[in-house]
């Protein structure tokens, strides 16, 4: 399973004054899982773990600042996974946009409806999506059930840059605006329009 891939990175960090008593490896360790374990580095992916620290240029002080800081290379295990890449997810919930799937640990996987088996279709009542599933007795509905186990093809790995270039909900007239909708640094779109791909129980059975 290649989703988790080892990327090298390189960034500054900052040890402060009162963690000098600490091994200097311990410290950037430490402060390196801080800075990125669980959070989606634009263009690279959602960081895990800290893999290994390569190496350590030198250490600086500058003037009114007492902490040391050291420019690091090292390499993070980082969730990304291919296109085309088949995963297993759980459903976690169904909306007209598509059916978002869950991976636990990452929750912002969605399939389009122009990526479900054909025909597929929205249903109103129950607020999910059925595969309508032709029979010798006619057509079916196999529903994807929340909770679901489902295994799907990677599409489309999309990065939006969501840093904040200022104060929040104030326009160039100072004047406030209506909050917007907050959205995913990353997001992954897949497809379960092929034989073999979405619930798990389609083909179990």
């Amino acid at each position: 399973m290649t989703m988790f891939v080892l990327v090298e990175m390189k960034d500054t960090v900052r040890i402060q004054p009162w963690l000098f008593d600490i091994d200097v490896n311990e410290a950037i360790v430490n402060v390196l899982n801080k800075k990125f374990a669980n959070k989606v580095v634009h263009n690279v992916g959602l960081c895990i773990a800290l893999w290994d620290i390569q190496k350590l240029e030198d250490s600086y002080i500058f003037p009114g600042d007492g902490s040391h800081h050291t420019i690091v290379n090292f390499r993070y295990v980082v969730f990304r996974p291919f296109v085309d890449e088949i995963l297993v997810g759980k459903i976690k919930s169904c909306s007209k946009e598509g059916v978002h799937v869950s991976m636990g640990f990452f929750d912002d996987i969605v399939i389009p409806p122009d990526a479900m088996q054909d025909p597929t279709r929205f249903d109103e009542n129950e607020q999910l999506w059925a595969w309508e599933y032709q029979m010798e007795d006619g057509k079916h509905d196999l529903f994807m059930d929340i909770g679901e186990e489902i295994r799907f093809r990677v599409g489309d790995n999309t990065f939006i840059d969501t840093t904040p270039i200022g104060p929040e909900n104030i326009n160039k007239d100072n004047e406030v605006t209506e909050p917007e909708i907050k959205k995913s640094p990353y997001t992954i779109t897949a497809s379960i329009s092929e034989p073999g791909l979405g619930l798990l129980s389609w083909w179990n059975s």
